[in-house]
């Protein structure tokens, strides 16, 4: 019994050894970095990375940096395991990123209902994107689903512009298929409109590393960039209710 106490009591000293010898670590990795590429300054975290002496150091919630124990070198690029050829950076930006469905601002989209809407979808997509119109058509040969869209303006200031008519429109939903199917002009903005839901669509998105439109996001937390057909609409839609 006294041994066990003993080994329990020099497991702990050790293990808190341990915890502060690397919050020492990556004290001085910050204090480095910090001092010598200033515009990095704010690091959101540090951390050992798979190749023994390499740090992992993140920025801007999702942007990875590699360096040494000292802070001496700066990498940034990507980090390949050889063994199956996984793409290390890809996946931890991945994980960083994932959004889960039921968190998205739901209050910032509009809906589109076809059916019963027991599936749920959301999309990102800018008025001007010529693929989001290709997606678009597609997508009316979806049944049973609730479309949620976010109006996302970032390929220029005519976006934003259409995109707030959009919004202000008394039916944002029938205003949109008008502009993305119909050809239809943009309907003229109306006088008293709050836009401010698009501007934080825009901040989310920066956020989230969402970088081109259209992206979609399943219920199960799939993202899918890109026009994708019908087929594939349906395949992901299925996969998301298991």
């Amino acid at each position: 019994m006294r041994f066990t106490r003993l080994f329990a009591a020099s497991l702990g000293l050790a293990l808190a050894a341990l915890t502060t010898g690397a919050t020492a670590q990556e004290a001085a990795i910050r204090e480095a970095i910090a001092k010598r590429v200033p515009q990095l300054k704010a690091i959101d975290e540090v951390r050992p990375s798979k190749i023994p002496g390499l740090y992992e150091v993140r920025v801007n919630g999702a942007e990875i940096y590699y360096t040494d124990a000292k802070g001496n070198y700066l990498i940034q690029g990507n980090m390949f395991e050889t063994k199956g050829l996984r793409n290390l950076t890809e996946e931890r930006i991945n994980k960083l990123t994932a959004i889960k469905f039921d968190t998205l601002p739901f209050k910032d989209a509009f809906t589109i209902v076809r059916g019963n809407g027991s599936r749920k979808l959301a999309v990102f997509e800018d008025p001007n994107c010529g693929y989001c119109k290709r997606f678009e058509r597609d997508l009316q040969k979806i049944d049973n689903v609730t479309v949620y869209m976010f109006l996302y303006p970032i390929l220029g200031p005519d976006s934003t512009e259409k995109s707030k008519a959009i919004w202000c429109s008394k039916d944002k939903a029938v205003a949109w298929q008008d502009w993305m199917l119909r050809d239809q002009p943009a309907p003229a903005a109306a006088a008293m409109c709050d836009t401010t839901p698009l501007a934080r669509n825009v901040e989310f998105g920066k956020a989230y590393r969402i970088q081109g439109t259209p992206t979609l996001l399943f219920e199960d937390g799939n993202r899918v960039p890109g026009a994708i057909d019908a087929q594939q609409i349906e395949k992901h839609l299925k996969d998301a209710k298991g």
